[in-house]
């Protein structure tokens, strides 16, 4: 006997399309899988690396995440504006990389205290 099926509410929409994003990512061909993860890493050390650099460098916290913080909204609107269902290969890289990138800058902050 099977369960009987769930009742289809805005939650469990919510959780279908959040398994189906999740599930998506490993989908589908190795070069499509690899390419996401390489973005991921390459985020994360972009943003590790470069927030370190740019706070030596110019030596202002809040000027560093300001600009981090407009350059990953630029890119979470383009995507809501461009992407409809199925984002292509270029979006998904673009979107690994944007939270590697988040990921570093939450890091380094948890690092430093504030």
């Amino acid at each position: 006997m099977t369960p009987p099926k769930l009742q289809s509410t805005r939650f469990e929409l919510l959780l279908g399309q959040l398994v189906r994003s999740l599930v998506g990512n490993l989908r589908g061909n190795w070069r499509r899988r690899s390419l996401g993860l390489l973005a991921l890493l390459v985020g994360l050390f972009a943003g590790s690396n470069l927030t370190a650099y740019y706070l030596q460098m110019i030596g202002q916290r809040p000027v560093v995440v300001l600009i981090w913080l407009l350059v990953i909204e630029a890119v979470v609107r383009l995507r809501s504006r461009l992407v409809e269902d199925d984002p292509s290969l270029a979006w998904i890289v673009a979107d690994n990389l944007r939270i590697g990138l988040v990921y570093a800058v939450v890091l380094e902050a948890f690092k430093l205290g504030s």
